[in-house]
């Protein structure tokens, strides 16, 4: 049972490790996305996760779903497909040039 005693500190250690650098930042970044999600209103421009890029049109609260209006015409999309990352790049504003 010495053995065991010696390496406890080592294996808790692994687990904080694991845990600051691998749930914690995967926790906040579903946080971040969920708020974006809830945030979005009628006319924003956003780009799904398959790389759609649209503007909302509506909502379905029944569905949890988004109504996007493209070129070709109105899809109903899972607010979880909008993504977070293109999204705010397509709506940044343009970097200036030097």
């Amino acid at each position: 049972m010495e053995g065991f005693g010696g390496q406890l500190p080592f294996i808790l250690l692994i687990f904080v490790v694991m845990y600051f650098f691998m749930i914690r930042p995967q926790m906040q970044k579903a946080k971040k996305e969920k708020k974006f999600a809830e945030e979005l209103k009628k006319g924003d421009r956003v780009v799904t996760k398959s790389g759609l890029h649209g503007k909302v049109f509506d909502f379905s609260e029944k569905n949890n779903a988004v109504v996007i209006e493209t070129g070709s015409g109105k899809l109903t999309f899972d607010k979880s497909a909008i993504s977070l990352e293109m999204s705010q790049k397509l709506n940044a504003p343009p970097a200036e040039k030097k």
